[in-house]
């Protein structure tokens, strides 16, 4: 914000769409109301891949800015169907009364072309989805345009920025690792400061539901281990479900190499884990430095920005995808405790449920969340991983075939312009939409988008920044004082080579042998550097890591895995890091 409490508004908008040009002249007039406390202004961002001769129509508005005949030359040139050739702009000028001598010199300036290609630059930064736009102090405004909307955004800014602001944040690609970072230092300053006993008291708090033959009582840890990181799983099976049938992982070409880096990713540091502890009780665990932690390993990617190359960080989120589902088959087949068949049964009763309606072309979400909270308890009643539930159901939501967008378009405006027909002679102030049309919108909205995908994106951000810091917080908490740190030890050795080592060796390894043999190649914008620091950052295990050491140890074990855990993943971190950031430099 400005000085003297100065609101400054930027208008993006385009120059072919007429409709930009109705929206951008009824935006003026809203913004009208506020005088003197706002200074607006105008941005051009042409589409100059699908018409470059827009450029000409820019450079005219530009230019005519100079002689305040911008909006003018604007609304005669926008939206229509001729070429924006240089003779037609200086034809529509010069009817405007424009002084052609100045225009002509000033279209002609090397600096308009430079503002041009500015404001194009500015407008793929701003953040806007949809143009025109308006930025608020520098701040995208993706609301509504109509005036209440505009005079809240404008005259309640404080609100509103902080509202922008925390999409920001979420928006952040670090900012879900920075979220679980704050969550595991809470809970070991909290163990370490005295707080222990209370902490340890938190975690096994019981609560439940109880029925007349059966009741479901745990403790807040087992309701987080085993419920919450179902959801966790859930949005990990969409994930894998996206990328499998629409993604890196649906052409078998693309996702040879990064399948392959993921399981010499899982394999090696399985290896180095058996072989440091061999004979040892804790030969179990051999599935703990498998994982790799998605959310932190593409998070801290996140903190390199644009120095990381695009096919990289693909690369990689198809390489930790690949990962998720080895470790979820690992869990599956290995982590369980102990069988029991009658509640077995229930779960395949709830599946072929599931898979009926699948086949029967059912899309509503509620359906099948509902299906899959009874699909949760049967599998945790059985002695499987309850987390199993989670992937079931992510891989029997079903996903519908693409939409007719430009009939749906048709449709909505059929409404809406009905609708506008409909209120032109009623107050304003009674001005609303119909029910019926509202669902019928609603029901428009609801075929543009899959069932898998709506819900995916709308477990994300809970996923993200509630459950897993949830996790974090109660599954890290160690008493450092009084915790036996012998590093030295098979189990220690085992998690620590696992990831710090295993990791960037196995994935390396696997890539450069499929290089080698010519089973898969590499992006030509990925060089071997950047693997390695990439591949380094995956021994970030955390998150999977921990649960399966939940799921293999108890007490003293457990608590010497997670130290484990933590100091190998924040040295593959360090490391990881420390060699993009080399091999990255620009």
């Amino acid at each position: 914000m400005s000085e003297n409490n100065t609101i400054v508004l930027t208008g993006y908008r385009d120059l072919k769409n007429k409709v930009s040009a109705e929206a951008s002249k009824s935006l003026r007039e809203s913004l009208q109301r506020f005088g003197d406390n706002v200074v607006f202004g105008y941005k051009y961002c042409p589409d100059l891949e699908k018409d470059p001769l827009a450029i000409n129509a820019a450079k005219g508005v530009v230019s005519a800015e100079y002689q305040g005949k911008s909006e003018e030359l604007y609304q005669v040139i926008s939206g229509r169907e001729e070429d924006y050739t240089r003779e037609f702009v200086f034809k529509s000028a010069e009817e405007l009364g424009i002084s052609m001598p100045q225009f002509e010199k000033d279209f002609d300036d090397k600096g308009t072309e430079v503002r041009v290609f500015q404001d194009i630059e500015d407008s793929k930064k701003s953040g806007l989805i949809v143009f025109p736009g308006l930025t608020i102090d520098g701040a995208p405004y993706n609301g509504a345009w109509d005036d209440n909307s505009l005079f809240e955004a404008i005259k309640k800014r404080g609100g509103k920025q902080v509202e922008m602001a925390i999409e920001s944040f979420f928006a952040w690609g670090a900012s879900a690792a920075a979220v679980l970072i704050i969550a595991t230092f809470a809970a070991l300053i909290m163990v370490n400061m005295g707080y222990h006993e209370l902490y340890e008291r938190w975690r096994h708090i019981k609560s439940g539901l109880l029925f007349s033959d059966a009741n479901i009582i745990l403790s807040l840890e087992v309701w987080i281990n085993d419920f919450l990181m179902a959801i966790f799983f859930l949005m990990i099976g969409l994930e894998i479900k996206k990328e499998v049938l629409d993604g890196e992982l649906s052409d078998m070409k693309r996702a040879a190499m990064p399948v392959i880096g993921a399981v010499g990713g899982m394999l090696v540091p399985a290896l180095l884990y058996v072989a440091t502890n061999v004979g040892a009780p804790t030969m179990n665990g051999w599935g703990v430095p498998m994982a790799t932690d998605i959310a932190f390993t593409l998070g801290l990617m996140a903190l390199l920005g644009s120095r990381v190359p695009i096919s990289l960080k693909i690369f990689i989120s198809a390489l930790a995808v690949a990962d998720d589902l080895g470790a979820i088959v690992v869990i599956a087949l290995f982590y369980g405790h102990g069988f029991h068949l009658i509640p077995f049964i229930g779960a395949l009763i709830i599946v072929a449920l599931m898979i009926f309606l699948n086949r029967r072309k059912v899309y509503a979400i509620y359906v099948y969340v509902s299906l899959g909270l009874l699909l949760w308890f049967f599998i945790f009643e059985s002695g499987l991983h309850a987390t199993l539930a989670g992937v079931i159901t992510a891989i029997l939501i079903p996903n519908r075939g693409k939409a007719d967008l430009p009939l749906i378009a048709q449709q909505t405006a059929i409404i809406f312009n009905r609708e506008v027909a409909k209120v032109q002679d009623i107050d304003n102030e009674q001005q609303h939409i119909g029910h019926g049309s509202l669902q019928v919108l609603r029901s428009a909205i609801e075929r543009l988008r899959e069932p898998s995908d709506y819900l995916m994106h709308s477990l994300e951000k809970v996923v993200n920044f509630s459950i897993l810091p949830l996790f974090a917080f109660f599954n890290t908490g160690i008493l450092l004082g009084g915790t036996d740190l012998n590093l030295g030890a098979p189990v220690s050795v085992g998690i620590l080579l696992g990831l710090v080592v295993g990791k960037p060796l196995g994935i390396v390894g696997a890539c450069w042998i499929a290089s080698k043999l010519k089973i898969a190649q590499l992006s030509s914008e990925i060089n071997w550097k950047q693997l390695i620091g990439a591949s380094c950052l995956a021994g970030v295990g955390f998150t999977m890591s921990i649960v399966v050491a939940s799921s293999a140890f108890k007490d003293d074990l457990l608590t010497a895995s997670k130290v484990s855990i933590l100091i190998a993943s924040t040295l593959s971190a360090l490391i990881g890091l420390f060699i993009l950031n080399l091999v990255t430099k620009k």
